[in-house]
């Protein structure tokens, strides 16, 4: 049995009916997608819910025949692959039930920064769209140099918003929905090869995976996942942009969407997403900043410690939030999640606690403001 933790994860997803879910609570429930294979067997006694079929599924030599010859790929191409269990592995996405059991990734930049962002839109965009992007990132760029821009490098907005964030040198990851050993569509190429060296290419398909249709459905979970806030910059009132919303809003990020004329076709999906309070209106980069409360100047004029003393019925999880918050300022909850190590649904309960006992309180956006700081 291979035991290279990055050889079982890609095995894993290769295995018939296990899904993303299913692999996923595999790999915690065993701690390693390793331990999955290793101990087979003996796994209806260690885990619930584990049928006969899905033992059955794990006793698949092809797959990691196929899994050795993507490595192969990786590291003729210095490409990495991340699995759920390497620190570099998005920690945002990594939270998410359907977080995919292994990535692979070409370029440089650290997906776990403060701050990620991803912007989406029609791939029919107008000069309207294309100018929010350009002036959006624009002014971000001043507020939070540090901000990651994630989107899909498809026509219209995606494509807009990674130029917008390259020519402003923001870091831009494009999430692919088909494999490294292309670039889809071939027109965006030397935009693609510009990312890399601030930013880069990702994705969870292995090579000689063609761009369907439905893997475009499946990338949107990666691109909503792993940032804190989506923004819809135009759409109409069906397409992926608005599935990418609706993940976004399953799990529980910031959702915004630019509002356009009620008469305008690119704009009908923003406009029923802020109808139906499924995002909040945004007109620019100064109110983005404010919704979620990245307010650099504010931040950087926190105090840097907390007496102990003052908080002695904390827990040390609790305390660690509240150190956090003293230290950075007014934060959102998915920024904690990561600076603090902690699951978003344990976060969720300490700030929770943490609200009750008076020592914080939850503003607009899921941004939390230590009390008395």
């Amino acid at each position: 049995m291979n035991n290279d933790e990055r050889i079982c994860s890609i095995a894993l997803t290769l295995c018939p009916g296990i899904g993303h879910i299913g692999a996923k609570r595999l790999i915690e429930g065993m701690g390693s997608a390793a331990e999955v294979f290793s101990r087979r067997q003996e796994l209806p006694e260690l885990l619930s819910c584990v049928s006969p079929a899905v033992i059955a599924a794990l006793d698949n030599p092809a797959a990691f025949l196929r899994a050795e010859h993507e490595m192969e790929f990786v590291e003729k191409n210095r490409l990495t692959c991340l699995t759920l269990k390497d620190e570099a592995y998005p920690s945002r996405l990594r939270e998410c039930e359907d977080a995919p059991a292994v990535l692979f990734f070409k370029g440089n930049t650290d997906f776990n920064r403060l701050r990620v962002i991803d912007m989406v839109g029609t791939r029919n965009a107008t000069e309207y769209g294309k100018q929010f992007c350009a002036d959006f990132l624009h002014d971000l760029s001043a507020l939070c140099p540090d901000v990651l821009v994630v989107s899909g490098l498809a026509y219209g907005i995606d494509i807009h918003a990674h130029r917008a964030a390259l020519a402003n040198n923001l870091s831009t990851v494009a999430v692919l929905a088909h494999g490294l050993d292309r670039i889809y569509p071939y027109v965006h190429r030397k935009t693609a090869i510009d990312m890399l060296e601030n930013g880069g290419l990702l994705t969870e398909f292995l090579t000689e995976t063609n761009p369907d249709r439905h893997n475009f459905v499946s990338r949107n979970r990666i691109v909503a996942g792993m940032s804190d806030a989506t923004i819809v910059v135009e759409s109409a009132d069906k397409g992926g942009s608005l599935i990418t919303a609706d993940l976004a809003v399953d799990y529980h990020r910031d959702c915004f969407a630019v509002p356009g004329r009620i008469t305008d076709a690119s704009s009908k999906g923003c406009n029923l997403l802020i109808r139906d309070n499924k995002a909040a209106l945004i007109q620019s980069a100064e109110e983005f900043v404010q919704a979620v409360g990245w307010n650099a100047e504010e931040q950087s004029a926190k105090p840097e410690g907390i007496q102990r003393n003052l908080f002695l019925e904390l827990t040390d999880e609790e305390e660690s939030v509240v150190r956090i918050l003293s230290r950075l300022g007014d934060l959102h909850i998915n920024t904690l999640v990561v600076e603090a190590d902690i699951p978003v649904n344990r976060m969720t309960s300490l700030l929770f606690e943490l609200e009750m006992k008076g020592v914080i309180k939850a503003m607009v956006g899921g941004v939390y403001h230590l009390l008395g700081n």
